[in-house]
């Protein structure tokens, strides 16, 4: 019997998903993402802290994070033409952006973590993102293959939301893309999110070949007007 709980990705026709084997053990994951389980597994929602329930109120993410507990396989979704990684934490806290957690070790704390104010109204991260601490594992999702860069007392600039994760002692901040205004709205860039300090950065630069298809597909179909 392992002594943790094993991940794996499982991937048909192009789709991917996470497949979670437990022996007499217990996972998390975010509400709505269970597809399918076999096993004697019993599913349980705990009531989220008053931090969580304020997080809940300002972002499209649910604090109600379930358990599965006993002994089976789980498969948690929904399937995605994306990537799933599987994060380790080692005694840390990471920042995972809107939408990325999946599930994670039991031994993982999942909370909120609260941006600037200034951060909050202009970036597309909002007052709260998800916050993972503690040891284990985590499953994030992206739109496509996810790279690492490790900063060294060094400062990263992201014109979008591709930064999946990042080391939570790291701060992120949105500036100007330029020193004035002005030159801002002319370099075409306008405000971006900046990651500095030294730590480690987790980002999806470009998305899977089915996501740009289906993405294009959908700007084919005629909306309908009122």
């Amino acid at each position: 019997m392992p002594s943790a709980p094993t991940f794996e990705v499982v991937q048909s026709q192009g789709l991917k998903m996470i497949k979670a084997t437990i022996y007499n053990q217990t996972v998390r994951a975010e509400a709505g993402a269970l597809h399918y389980l076999q096993g004697q597994i019993e599913i349980q929602t705990q009531m989220p802290s008053a931090t969580g329930f304020l997080k809940s109120l300002a972002t499209s993410e649910t604090v109600f994070k379930p358990t599965y507990t006993g002994s089976g396989t789980i498969f948690f979704g929904p399937p995605i033409f994306g990537e799933y990684t599987i994060l380790e934490l080692n005694n840390e806290a990471w920042v995972v952006d809107r939408g990325a957690y999946v599930c994670s070790d039991i031994s993982v704390e999942v909370g909120a973590w609260r941006n600037k104010a200034v951060t909050a109204l202009f970036s597309s991260e909002g007052w709260f993102q998800t916050q993972v601490s503690g040891t284990g594992r985590v499953v994030i999702q992206a739109q496509g293959p996810i790279e690492a860069i490790d900063l060294v007392n060094d400062r990263l600039v992201v014109d979008g939301s591709f930064a999946v994760a990042r080391q939570a002692h790291l701060n992120f901040s949105v500036q100007k893309a330029t020193k004035g205004w002005l030159s801002s709205a002319a370099s075409g860039e306008g405000l971006v999110n900046v990651i500095e300090g030294t730590g480690r950065v987790l980002i999806a630069p470009f998305p899977n070949l089915h996501n740009n298809l289906l993405y294009s597909m959908s700007a084919l179909i005629p909306r309908a007007t009122s």
